[in-house]
């Protein structure tokens, strides 16, 4: 039985974040998602065409109606599926990126509100909700995902949405990078699906130290780690470079004209926030998202921002002395889900949600939403 069941005794809010590669979902009040499932549906395109029934991305669509259709199908599999419980009168809870879009987000709480007939939204910041799992008012959230990594301080509990930062820096930047040097190495393409990609990435590569990344980049000698063997279809092996397994991730580190990896973008966020604020987001750095979680990233994007803080561009203006990282108490790629799960079990859910008769005065949703009232904080 969930815990806020037996706290507050009635149905806990159900939390959903729905990323464009994984959707985590669970219930509010719970330390951890009851599922991990890939953000697909069926492609029935493909289908009718006669062809193998594939699966398609949920955020890959056309047009708005097919966004629709295919929003309802994959809650149907959410909340019949893997929650189990019927949504008809259920509070849910929404964690999504304050730049989502807004025809995603009017769709989402059009098949919610109308095919599934919930009680109530209510929507949370993911840069936002982080700040609850660790007890703090102020830190600079660097979300890691799939299409790419956003940069966004927070400040007393306050989003500073005006120094966001964004750059298509995350895993399939890195799933393109594997692919093709498979390739070029005889690897056969159709082997590499996404799945076969992912998991090579997690199981083999790392992201290497600034010193043997600059040589690499140098064309100079060193001596790289060993290769490995990477079994597939039962009598198939995939040789994997031991360079590829340490230079996968520099894709996020790239060193090119533009001045725009994950260390330009963490430090012109800063740059953007008052000289006052600074300095505690320098030492307040939280890494989440699922390609936060690769061996070494944290190490390696501290040393990238001291040798960054000393370039022509930031040594004049940002005068900053040194980059913490908070350790969240969860898994980097749900750590914003275990956010809304916090704030799902509060009285906010029943205070501040977005009610089914006000949304259906006009069916729309506001713009932006004021979360001043709704910050929590876990203080002792």
């Amino acid at each position: 039985m969930p815990l806020f069941d037996s706290v507050l005794q009635e149905k806990p809010a159900i939390v959903l974040e729905m990323g464009y590669a994984f959707t985590k979902l669970g219930f509010a009040g719970e330390p951890n998602p009851r599922s991990i499932i890939p953000s697909e549906v069926l492609d029935h395109k493909a289908k009718s065409a006669g062809k193998t029934a594939a699966n398609k991305k949920l955020f890959d669509f056309a047009n708005e109606s097919e966004l629709y259709d295919q929003l309802v199908e994959f809650l149907k599999t959410i909340f019949f599926k893997y929650v189990l419980v019927s949504p008809k009168e259920r509070k849910v809870v929404i964690v999504e990126s304050v730049l989502c879009p807004t025809q995603i987000r009017e769709n989402l709480a059009k098949a919610l509100f109308c095919h599934f007939d919930v009680s109530s939204i209510f929507y949370v910041p993911t840069h936002l909700v982080v700040l609850a799992t660790l007890a703090v008012e102020t830190a600079l959230v660097v979300d890691i995902g799939y299409k790419e990594a956003i940069v966004v301080p927070v400040y007393s509990g306050v989003q500073a949405v005006f120094a966001w930062e964004a750059q298509p820096l995350a895993a399939e930047a890195v799933h393109e990078r594997i692919r093709t040097d498979l390739v070029a190495n005889g690897v056969a393409k159709e082997l590499l699906t996404d799945f076969i990609v992912e998991d090579i990435k997690v199981r083999t590569c790392f992201v290497t130290t600034r010193e043997r990344a600059l040589k690499w980049q140098h064309g100079e000698t060193f001596q790289a780690c060993p290769e490995v063997e990477y079994p597939i279809k039962g009598d198939e092996v995939i040789k994997i470079p031991g360079i590829l397994r340490e230079t996968a991730f520099e894709v996020l580190f790239p060193d090119d004209n533009d001045r725009l990896n994950l260390a330009n973008i963490i430090l012109n966020s800063i740059l953007k926030c008052p000289k006052d604020m600074r300095k505690v987001l320098a030492e307040n750095i939280v890494l989440i998202g699922g390609s936060a979680m690769v061996l070494g990233l944290a190490a390696r994007l501290k040393n990238e921002l001291f040798a960054t803080l000393e370039s022509d561009l930031y040594k004049d203006k940002l005068f900053v002395k040194s980059f913490k990282f908070h350790k969240p108490p969860t898994k980097a790629n749900f750590t914003a889900w275990l956010g809304g799960s916090i704030y799902g079990a509060t009285d906010l859910v029943l205070s501040k949600s977005l009610a089914r008769e006000a949304y259906s005065k006009n069916q729309q949703l506001p713009d932006f939403i004021n979360y001043e009232e709704t910050r929590f904080y876990a203080r002792g």
